[in-house]
Formats: C-alpha cells, structure tokens, sequence
C-alpha cells in the first residue's frame, strides 16, 4: 500500500519546534515535504534542506506578531498549524506555591500562544477554504498532579476547550482543528527530571522513569512515550488521509488515563 502523507509543498507553522516533541515534528513534515516555519527563543543556523526559523517569545504579543509577519514573508500562506509550545516552570507546594505570577505564565506559555496565532491566521485558511490546526494538550488536563502541575493543567483544559469551541466554528468552513494528548514523552526535559530523580533517591535513571510513572499511577504500556512517536500521530492527522477527522482529542500517553 502506498502510504504517502500528501504532505507535498504544504505550508506548515510549528511554534516551539527545536527540542523535544516539537523538534520531532518539524522533522517529520520536512520530510514528508512541507515547508516548514518554527520558533524558539533560541535557534540553530538556518540551513538549506531545514527549517525556517524565527527567534521569538510566543509568551508575548510581540513573540506572535513576529512569528506570523515571518509567515506571510517567508511561506506567503499558511495549511498547517502545529501548537506545540507549552510547559511549566512552577515550583513544587500545590496551590499556595502559586501566586499571580506562576498562574500567568501558565496561560501565556500554555494558552495564549495558540489563541493569537490561530486568530491571525486562521482568516487565511479560511479564505482559502482549507487547513488543519493541532493543539497539543496535556493528559494533566484530566489527570493533574496537585503537587506541582495544578497551573499546566488548568491552562491546558483552557487550551482543549478554546481548541473544540474553535472547531466546532470553523470545520464546516473547511478548517479542520484536532487535539493531541501526550501523556510522559521522554524528551530531553523528562530525561533531566527522571535523572535528577534518581539522583535523590540514590537509584539508576530507569529507577527515576519508574518514580515518575508510579507518580502518574503507573503507565501500563510500561514505559513513556518517545517524541517521534507523537510526532507520526500529528502528522497523520494533518494529513489528507485523515481528512474525516475534526473536533476530536487524540490520546497518547500508553494507557496511563484509566478512563477514556
């Protein structure tokens, strides 16, 4: 069977697309054929068969107004969006350990960069009566860690409904707009934390993976999730093969949601 993604010369946007699940993905449509355009605070050298890439701060108003003036200069158009910028800085204490701040930056880092790019772009897509929009949440919007990811968790089921209120707008425009979920992704940052784990508990890295996933109610697929594995999902859905396919969060966190 030929499996081809169609993915040919599509115009594609990835925010935060240099290090882990992001950086899979930029990888995964480039080589399926899309032109590709992604951000990061800070960026490689730009090179022939690569990436377009633009440093900006897409926690900020000016960050995403850098961003999509880079879209309209450098792609002339817009197919794909891929929001995968997100992530927490919260210290560890629940709910008394987050002041003001703290709940900030979880809306600026986890909801708000997706809300302004999609606002500026998304009339492109639909004058052209086509395009596909992937926010990517976070299993923690159903199963939040109390401890230290109670801000994450919250903007991220911000995120999940700001992206299904979204599609049930624009779909019948044409505009497809779909969630996925990861669960534990080993990326480089879950690599650190499981290490620096293991380091406090005087055992072995893998002795760290399992403190985490016991801390998540075990993972029954018995082990995280890798970022190219998230990556093949997300470009799956953008692709016309999944053309049927809007309005739905897809899960992939190896069975650690005990409910569907």
């Amino acid at each position: 069977m030929n499996f081809d993604l169609g993915l040919e010369g599509k115009r594609v946007l990835v925010s935060g697309g240099t290090k882990g699940v992001g950086a899979a993905v930029v990888s995964t449509l480039l080589s399926a054929g899309a032109r590709v355009l992604t951000s990061a605070r800070s960026i490689p050298p730009r090179s022939a068969t690569g990436p377009i890439y633009v440093a900006a701060d897409l926690t900020t108003a000016e960050g995403c107004h850098a961003v999509i003036n880079a879209v309209h200069q450098e792609l002339g158009g817009i197919d794909i969006i891929v929001n995968v910028l997100g992530g927490s800085n919260a210290p560890a204490g629940g709910f008394a350990a987050l002041d003001d701040n703290e709940w900030a930056d979880a809306i600026n880092r986890n909801l708000m960069p997706s809300v302004r790019l999609d606002r500026a772009l998304l009339p492109m897509m639909l004058t052209q009566g086509s395009g596909v929009i992937v926010h990517v949440t976070s299993i923690q919007h159903t199963l939040p860690l109390p401890e230290s990811t109670t801000a994450y968790a919250a903007a991220k089921a911000a995120l999940s409904t700001y992206s299904k209120s979204l599609s049930k707008e624009v779909t019948p425009k044409g505009v497809r707009v779909i969630r996925v979920s990861p669960g534990w992704v080993e990326t480089e940052a879950a690599v650190r934390l499981a290490q620096r784990l293991a380091d406090e508990a005087g055992t072995d890295y893998e002795g760290g993976k399992q403190i985490i996933m016991k801390a998540l109610g075990g993972i029954p697929l018995g082990r995280p999730a890798k970022p190219q594995e998230v990556a093949d999902l997300i470009a799956f859905l953008v692709s016309p093969r999944a053309s049927a396919i809007s309005g739905t969060e897809y899960t992939i966190d190896g069975g650690t949601v005990p409910t569907a």
